[in-house]
């Protein structure tokens, strides 16, 4: 790295290489039978040029040819993209754990053993069909500009998908568990699925209707999606957030608070710097229901003419090489705050309403304005505070700046899912479609 870094400074302006080694091993049981085991290897490195107020963008899978590398990018400055920031100078990052060495010595055979021991209790339990999968990741990320600044982040993961799926059906009851080092999946984790699995295996058909409707960890994304993408810094610039006058006011329940927070290593994956050697803060999103902050990286901050606020994360909804991608806003570590009630007790406070277990078509609706209409896969049916069977061929539907303005209670306990770490939410007054 060093090389090329002293070669891409006679051509540059300024330059930034960012170079990724990454490590994964897992495996896979369906219906409690070992089905594969896989391992992949991601190393890769990218350049970065800013030169005469231009951007030049180029990446590759091994750093055989500097030159070629070089030239990749100096060429794709003949596209015209506009590099107006400046990279920045970050020294003396807060330390953070990170890394579990243990986790090297971690073998598939372990993981394969535990997969089967948390199979033999959940097939004792449960006539479900039984899916876990689990795995590690390890790896280095290290990120140097042509300005001083030169960053190592080390990063380990493990962790364990179970559910039980509905018969003839992908529906499913799902947690995941994740750590920065191999522990076996707690009870409370097979007790949540199995119990509330258990209940629900009767498939129901009840009226539709505005109800209560009580949001999963793993569904919470749907809500959150809206969220993010109406504080996002290019949203924001493009004029297209239905937030832009909103800065200070209460947009949504006084209850909720959302902040990302990347310093946070209690979990796997934290961060001191995002992809482009920026330093990472806690960033509250919504305190107490009020809108505090917008998010950023640099090309937005500078268009904007606010400071970064370590959020330019090389990230993808789809997946991919991550070398491969230009940093753009995302917030890599959401957390809601949590209430101050047990999952049970706000199942409990449910007269009539449906549990969000599973959503599809996440990304239907008018994102940006903060419109959702999604089906349920599955949706649990309350009546009374029980329980009483799932739902099939039904959808929730609403505006998350009008659902989360009628926010009942928040779960005591966060939980890993999509998009972040969070809490099961109970809103009212949710329009549930169902085809009774």
């Amino acid at each position: 790295m060093e090389k090329l870094m002293e070669m891409a400074r006679k051509v540059g302006d300024q330059v930034e290489i960012y170079a990724l080694d990454e490590t994964a091993d897992g495996v896979s049981f369906e219906n409690a039978k070992l089905k594969d085991l896989e391992s992949k290897v991601q190393s890769g490195l990218s350049l970065r040029l800013l030169k005469d107020g231009k951007l030049g963008f180029a990446y590759t899978k091994n750093l055989l040819n500097r030159e070629e590398l070089l030239q990749n990018a100096i060429g794709s400055l003949q596209g015209g993209v506009e590099g107006l920031f400046d990279l920045p100078v970050s020294k003396y990052l807060p330390p953070l754990n990170t890394y579990d060495p243990s986790i090297e010595n971690l073998a598939n055979a372990t993981i394969v053993e535990e997969c089967t021991r948390v199979c033999d209790i959940m097939t004792r339990k449960t006539s479900g069909q039984i899916n876990v999968s689990a795995g590690r990741r390890m790896g280095k990320l290290r990120l140097m500009n042509s300005r001083g600044t030169d960053l190592l982040s080390l990063f380990s993961l493990y962790f364990f998908h179970a559910e039980v799926l509905y018969p003839g059906s992908y529906s499913s009851i799902q947690r995941q568990f994740l750590d920065k080092s191999f522990k076996r999946l707690p009870d409370a984790h097979l007790d949540y699925i199995l119990e509330l699995y258990n209940q629900s295996s009767k498939e129901v058909e009840p009226k539709g209707g505005k109800m209560k409707v009580l949001f999963l960890p793993e569904t919470i994304y749907t809500l959150m999606w809206r969220v993010q993408s109406a504080t996002n810094g290019r949203n924001v610039y493009q004029k297209v957030s239905p937030l832009l006058e909103k800065m200070g006011t209460t947009i949504l329940s006084e209850t909720l608070t959302v902040v990302n927070d990347p310093l946070n290593d209690r979990l796997p994956d934290a961060r001191a710097f995002d992809d482009e050697g920026t330093p990472c803060q806690t960033l509250p999103i919504i305190d107490h229901g009020r809108l505090t902050h917008f998010y950023y990286d640099l090309h937005y901050a500078k268009k904007l003419n606010a400071s970064p606020t370590g959020n330019g994360f090389k990230s993808s909804m789809w997946g991919g090489e991550t070398v491969s991608f230009r940093p753009s806003p995302s917030t890599e570590h959401l957390f809601i705050q949590t209430g101050e009630k047990p999952f049970s007790d706000l199942v409990r406070s449910m007269d009539r309403g449906i549990i969000v277990a599973g959503v599809m078509g996440a990304h239907s609706g008018n994102i940006l304005n903060g419109d959702f209409s999604v089906g349920l896969s599955p949706g649990l049916y309350v009546e009374k505070g029980e329980i009483i069977g799932h739902v099939k061929d039904a959808m929730v539907a609403g505006n998350v700046f009008d659902v989360l303005k009628e926010l009942i209670d928040i779960e005591d306990t966060q939980h890993p899912g999509p998009g972040g770490t969070f809490p099961a939410i109970l809103l009212d007054h949710v329009s549930v479609a169902t085809k009774d």
